[in-house]
């Protein structure tokens, strides 16, 4: 913050207010971002040096060697996860790891559901911390399975591309099975 701004016109100039000026600004400048950094820690969403703190609070193991994005994942999922097992709540818990719309389908006379990912084609990157979390959540006698969604026969024919067109994207396996263009 330029104090100097601030004050009339009369003191421009004077070498000794603009030296004072900008040793106060720039103490300003480091009790602001002081204040930012505390303000963010609040929220998981931003938190990183209290991301442990979180995990604790919610019983979930502190794996620092894991980035923070991964751990605000787990940590949401949690609290998502927090109170009486339904439906939606697995799908929430699970559309935290897969940025994506979830699908939960009973199977009520096997006890077991399918988790299936109809927002994000292919196999989220969490899957391993997503199972953890849904076991954790899960009532004990219930069993699940995971179903992912891969481009289809009928979309790759609406794309109306040419084998030279597909060629062109230079797309790898993974990455073509996953294929979808925004409209």
């Amino acid at each position: 913050m330029n104090l100097m701004t601030l004050l009339p016109d009369y003191y421009k100039g004077n070498l000794t207010m603009e030296e004072l000026q900008n040793i106060l600004g720039k103490d300003i400048n480091d009790l602001e971002d002081g204040l930012n950094e505390t303000i963010n820690q609040c929220f998981v969403n931003t938190a990183s040096a209290l991301l442990s703190r979180y995990e604790k609070i919610f019983g979930i193991q502190v794996d620092v060697n894991k980035s923070d994005d991964f751990r605000r994942e787990r940590i949401r999922a949690k609290i998502r996860g927090t109170g009486t097992v339904t439906k939606q709540m697995i799908a929430n818990a699970a559309a935290a790891y897969s940025n994506g719309e979830v699908e939960v389908i009973e199977n009520s006379e096997n006890y077991s559901f399918i988790i299936k990912f109809t927002g994000a084609k292919g196999i989220p990157a969490n899957i391993s911390d997503l199972t953890i979390t849904i076991e954790e959540i899960k009532p004990a006698h219930l069993t699940f399975s995971f179903e992912y969604t891969w481009i289809t026969w009928n979309e790759f024919d609406n794309y109306n591309k040419m084998f030279d067109e597909w060629d062109e994207l230079n797309l790898s396996w993974n990455e073509f099975e996953t294929y979808r263009e925004v409209a």
